[in-house]
């Protein structure tokens, strides 16, 4: 008998750059793949027409994720913005997207990649890190690794 299992496993590298594009910060942080995430995987293997990961969110909860998570705790208001970049490689999908001035400002402690917006669309991902505090002129950008293997 023949048993075969998969993992996914994430990272996400978050960078703060001032107005001016200088690095005020960089933090390298480890995810969870939740349990929503895969029922999306598992669908699309199905051939079913779950929608794609499209979007991103910040929000303030520390609060640990958890497998059973559907959403962030605490979503900063305008702190969700479409994916810059989806790409796949042999068996890793890095998602990017950047959290431009003005937009998801406060002081962020997670973060989330969805198929629609945080609360309506399925999740796929939940990590929560360190406090990072994006001002009103910075920008955030985050690009998040799944690796399949």
């Amino acid at each position: 008998m023949f048993t075969e299992s998969i993992n996914l496993t994430g990272k996400l590298n978050i960078v703060l750059l001032d107005q001016f594009g200088n690095v005020k910060d960089t933090r390298d942080v480890k995810n969870l793949v939740v349990t929503a995430g895969k029922t999306v995987i598992a669908s699309r293997m199905a051939g079913n027409t779950s929608p794609l990961m499209s979007r991103m969110a910040v929000g303030t909860n520390a609060t640990a994720a958890t497998v059973s998570d559907t959403t962030l705790g605490a979503v900063v208001a305008a702190g969700n913005v479409a994916l810059d970049s989806t790409t796949a490689s042999t068996n890793t999908l890095t998602y990017v997207a950047t959290f431009p001035a003005g937009t998801g400002t406060g002081a962020l402690t997670e973060a989330g990649i969805f198929n629609g917006y945080p609360g309506v669309g399925s999740m796929l991902c939940r990590t929560v890190f360190s406090t990072v505090t994006k001002g009103a002129a910075d920008v955030i950008v985050i690009t998040w690794t799944v690796s399949i293997s």
